[in-house]
Order: structure tokens, then sequence, then C-alpha cells
């Protein structure tokens, strides 16, 4: 089992994220080391999974409380499926309006119109993004 442990600058390494951070979240309850080795923290490697997950979440909008309270759900939790539906939704709407932004800027890199903030597709892309 020695062998398979992470040293926590190992996983600070590997996941992008500051050894402050990983004891952060430690306090949290979001992770656990598995123990200590001398004055550091060592982690299962199922560890990196974990922040992956919260990493990706926390990108999605989610706080560390509402990440917490998704990493204890069980099955049952209604009210947190719900929360994590209306999440869902939020997170689909910010892919659209990102997706029209995407696309007004790939227009916009080729556009020969001058003045470019006068071009009417750009104009009708800018819109659909603001309205979103």
């Amino acid at each position: 089992m020695r062998d398979t442990l992470i040293d926590i600058g190992e996983v600070a390494r590997r996941t992008g994220l500051a050894a402050s951070a990983l004891r952060f979240y430690e306090r949290k309850g979001l992770i656990e080391a598995e123990r200590r080795n001398g004055l550091r923290r060592v982690y299962l490697p199922e560890t990196l999974d974990r922040l992956a997950l919260i990493t990706c979440a926390r990108d999605a909008g989610f706080t560390l409380s509402e990440i917490a309270e998704f990493l204890r759900a069980r099955p049952a939790d209604t009210r947190l499926r719900e929360r994590m539906a209306a999440k869902e939704r939020e997170v689909d709407q910010r892919v659209q309006q990102l997706t029209r932004l995407r696309d007004s800027l790939r227009h916009a890199a080729v556009c020969e119109h001058d003045p470019l903030v006068e071009c009417p597709e750009f104009k009708r892309a800018v819109k659909a993004v603001s309205q979103s």
C-alpha cells in the first residue's frame, strides 16, 4: 500500500492545485489524507479523481459547500437532486451563451466588413450573446 500513496507535493503537481488548496479542501472535508509521511500528507491515488471532480464542479459554478453536499449525496436526497437539476439548466444556458460568443468571434476573425462592428451578421451574433 505504501507504494501506491501519493505525496501532497505530487498531488499538487498532477492537479495544478497548490498544496495549501489541498489542505484547505481537507479541512472542508472534500478530500482526506490517508496518513502523514513525517510532516507531509499522503493520499490514495483515488484522490486525484476526486480532485478532478471538485475542479470540474467549481469550474461549473458550484460552491465548495454545494460540492461537499454532492460528495455526500445518496440516491434518496431529492432536495439535492432538484438543486443539481437546476444547476444543470444553468450550465446548459451558459454553454449556449458561450457557443454563441464563440460563433460571433469566429465570424469576426474572418469578416471583411469595414468597420467590423457595423457588420450586420456580427451585430446579430453579439445581440444573441447579450440576450442570453
